[in-house]
């Protein structure tokens, strides 16, 4: 039953992003779709966070959460509801976020198919998100909502054997142990803030973005706090690099839109490093189940990621890739681990 939930809100989801992409043939409902793919293939290993893959739609810049053309009529029916986006500014930009994601998550040993008591769960997490977004020239506010399944009917082991299948690897034999099917839900407010300078006559420039903010859910509650700085070629006026984790999201159309305004000039290339610090207090990935009996391991109560990687953009297209270092997050690990995170983002 839970299985076919699931389902049921997965290819609804599909059809409702690629329903808003397809409104890109009027300018008034632009908007961006993202494609992300994280891995740690790109290390060469198979462990830890091994797999992330997420689908996002960003709204067109809209003043108003509740009147814009650009929004279908099913989602300002539910921003009515929300009164504390009521407010309003002519010189704020907002944009709705729509997403369906999954990621995957393994011990290091793939062979043994009894429980690895001192290694993490095999666990697996599939979600819809709903993100709101306020932000001016020096600011960003992200508020996001995210709504999905941990355990088998979130097709971990599926889509971790369809890959492997795909590229002639050997399967992970202990899926039988994964954390059990649990509703999950992770709630997010993140605050950016943007300084820039730019060289002037030239289109070089660098920027420093901070970030923190905080996760609340029985899939991760966290604290978290960080920074990006950026250096290149006509900087996109956007905050960041964008990633999988809750209230990453950080691309907009109209930054897409002002390269295109550049003439033949209208690409973009710039390099990046980036920080986040974690203070947390659940992880169901590690901490087990929240309302039955399962395997768990004693986390860490911080994390760090440290992120280094560039970002290309043509037109409507970019091409961005990170590589992430994070450290230890449970007790028994023996090292820190890494992997790449690459997007992949048209704005119409």
């Amino acid at each position: 039953m839970l299985f076919d939930i699931c389902r049921c809100i997965f290819l609804i989801s599909l059809l409702l992003i690629a329903t808003l992409a397809n409104a890109g043939s009027d300018r008034s409902k632009e908007g961006t779709l993202n494609l992300y793919i994280e891995n740690d293939l790109f290390s060469e290993t198979d462990q830890d966070y091994t797999s992330g893959v997420r689908l996002s739609w960003v709204s067109p810049d809209v003043a108003s959460y509740i009147e814009s053309d650009a929004l279908p009529e099913w989602l300002k029916r539910i921003n009515r509801r929300l009164t504390f986006f009521h407010r309003s500014h002519k010189d704020l930009k907002r944009n709705v976020i729509i997403s369906l994601g999954q990621q995957i998550f393994t011990p290091e040993d793939s062979v043994h198919t009894d429980l690895i008591s001192d290694d993490r769960p095999y666990a697996a997490w599939l979600f819809f998100g709903l993100g709101y977004q306020t932000r001016d020239e020096e600011q960003l506010d992200t508020v996001e909502l995210r709504l999905g399944v941990v355990g088998p009917a979130a097709q971990g082991q599926e889509s971790q054997d369809f890959i492997h299948d795909l590229r002639g690897f050997d399967k992970f034999r202990g899926w039988d142990n994964q954390l059990g099917n649990e509703m999950g839900f992770v709630a997010v407010w993140e605050h950016k803030r943007k300084r820039q300078w730019r060289k002037s006559g030239t289109r070089f420039g660098w920027d420093l973005i901070g970030h923190g903010g905080f996760a609340l859910g029985n899939v991760r509650t966290h604290l978290n706090g960080g920074v990006e700085a950026r250096v290149g070629w006509a900087i996109p006026d956007d905050f960041g690099t964008s990633a999988i984790r809750p209230g990453g999201e950080n691309s907009t159309p109209d930054s897409v839109w002002a390269l295109r305004g550049l003439g033949k000039k209208k690409w973009s290339l710039h390099f990046f490093a980036s920080t986040d610090l974690r203070l947390v207090g659940q992880d169901v990935f590690l901490d087990g189940n929240t309302f039955r009996e399962s395997h768990s391991v004693a986390k860490e109560v911080f994390v760090a990621d440290a992120a280094v990687g560039f970002s290309y953009t043509y037109g409507g297209a970019r091409l961005s890739y990170a590589h992430i270092f994070r450290s230890r997050e449970f007790a028994q690990q023996d090292h820190s681990h890494s992997y790449g995170s690459l997007a992949i983002s048209y704005t119409f």
